[in-house]
């Protein structure tokens, strides 16, 4: 295959994961510029390897590339370990760009003190999921945001299915813990 068809082949079928990617990349960095420096890495990966690609699940294939490629960038210490440089404010603000908009789950009545709730659970959210240690965030990121299978996320993060299992219901249970605490004003 020449250049030309690699690059349009490698453009229709992996390109359309870039949300996808993106969204794996600053979940695990906890920060948007290394989440962009993330996934350009992952992508440059990606293309170099695409001759081998077989599969029929681009996206799984490319969220594997974008979690190896993090990992392997944090054994090389190109991150200054993403959770020392974390700001939360940043993140909270940073995920909810573009979907204020999008708020019909929480929006019934369109009206300021809806919306304002909406945004504030949002940034609970938001939190609690933030807090959570690395390995639960990463299961729960891929199963709740993504909506990948749990035979999916076993293959991406490269473990057990029934870890996959064990980690959702621990990082759940966490999540619950959080919320609860915010709920009684902890």
């Amino acid at each position: 295959m020449n250049e030309q068809d690699k690059t349009n082949k490698f453009e229709a079928i992996v390109l359309p994961h870039l949300d996808a990617a993106y969204n794996l990349a600053r979940w695990l960095t906890r920060n948007e510029h290394n989440a962009d420096d993330l996934v350009q890495t992952a992508f440059m990966r990606a293309f170099n390897f695409f001759d081998g690609f077989r599969g029929s699940d681009a996206r799984a294939w490319l969220l594997t590339i974008v979690r190896n490629t993090y990992f392997t960038s944090l054994r090389d210490n190109r991150h200054e370990r993403a959770a020392a440089s974390f700001d939360e404010e940043e993140l909270v603000q940073n995920a909810n760009d573009g979907n204020e908009r999008n708020t019909s789950s929480y929006d019934i009545g369109k009206n300021p003190e809806s919306m304002l709730a909406a945004r504030d659970t949002k940034r609970l959210v938001n939190q609690a999921l933030a807090s959570l240690p690395q390995q639960f965030r990463e299961v729960i990121v891929l199963k709740e945001i993504n909506e990948l299978s749990y035979k999916e996320i076993a293959d991406i993060a490269d473990i057990p299915l029934g870890t996959v299992m064990s980690r959702l219901a621990r990082g759940r249970e966490l999540l619950r813990e959080y919320l609860a605490k915010y709920a009684v004003g902890e």
